[in-house]
């Protein structure tokens, strides 16, 4: 078997900030610090930092007063943000700058009077952090059939905006319906979907064609994750997505010559190597990794 690995795969640049910016506060403060929500869609990832004396929480009352909390990459807002100072909390902000810049589009375009139709999945951490800066301006779209529900009161003050972690082909399709029923709708200045997201996408794409099976690491609740498996299997191919190497089915590799491995922009690099290992202790094969993007972006840490 020959097992193409797909580059870019594995951390983006914001969840790396997030996931150091806890180990440094944890460094710096010592335990425990309190994380809300998951600080990245990885369930691996979170287990490692609980261990080190990270405290997650689903509600800013489960952390007592004064104490140090980090919100996620997701982001959060306004709301989190107003209870975290009533309760004197010491705030450490790793929402990633790629989502901080669609929050600051978000209130720029609610100040002027815009109607912000914002694609995205609904109940995503992501999307009620950046729907909650401007709820009454903005209206949720995620299909085509959503953009005919739409109403507006100024066809002519209309803008979008988008999750960072979308398919690429799914948000060009509720675009153009968009454009269709709004054709003076504003763009943002530069794409909202991230850069890690695109490159992710676009490697699977242009590698798909080659695998009998592609196979995604990354945890179910990821958006991006689930994306690159669903890619994928729009292009005709068998693709799973799988947490790592424990959750993979022998019967999927059967008469597989060539198998696709990438991972989520969440996922650790040593869970491709588990996935890696696990087939090397049943198959005769060989890796070659193939190198569509070299990623070189870095984010400065908030702390």
């Amino acid at each position: 078997m020959r097992i193409i690995l797909a580059k870019p795969r594995g951390f983006c640049a914001g969840v790396d900030r997030a996931i150091k910016s806890v180990e440094k506060a944890l460094e710096y403060y010592g335990p425990p610090v309190y994380v809300l929500k998951h600080i990245v869609h990885n369930a691996h990832v979170v287990d490692e930092l609980r261990h080190k004396g990270a405290v997650f929480v689903q509600r800013l009352d489960e952390v007592p007063e004064k104490s140090h909390l980090l919100f996620s990459a997701h982001g959060v807002g306004p709301q989190q943000w107003q209870l975290a100072q009533l309760r004197d909390l010491q705030i450490i902000d790793a929402t990633c700058p790629l989502v901080e810049k669609v929050h600051n589009e978000i209130r720029r375009f609610a100040v002027a009077g815009y109607t912000i139709i914002y694609i995205g999945d609904a109940g995503h951490d992501e999307t009620l952090g950046a729907v909650g800066w401007a709820p009454d301006n903005i209206q949720l779209v995620r299909t085509r059939d959503d953009v005919q529900a739409v109403q507006v009161s100024n066809p002519d003050k209309v803008v979008y905006i988008t999750q960072t972690t979308l398919s690429l082909s799914d948000c060009e399709e509720i675009v153009a319906a968009l454009e269709e029923r709004f054709p003076t709708i504003i763009a943002p200045h530069q794409p909202d979907i991230c850069y890690a997201t695109s490159n992710r996408q676009k490697a699977v794409m242009s590698l798909a064609h080659e695998a009998d099976l592609v196979l995604v690491v990354g945890d179910s609740e990821s958006a991006n994750s689930r994306r690159l498996r669903d890619i994928a299997a729009k292009l005709g191919k068998p693709a799973y997505l799988i947490p790592d190497a424990n959750a993979i089915d022998q019967a999927w590799l059967t008469d597989v010559d060539i198998l696709l491995l990438s991972s989520g922009a969440s996922v650790p690099e040593h869970l491709v190597d588990t996935v890696i290992q696990h087939i090397r202790e049943r198959y005769d094969c060989c890796v070659h990794e193939r190198v569509l993007v070299d990623e070189k972006v870095h984010f400065q840490l908030p702390i």
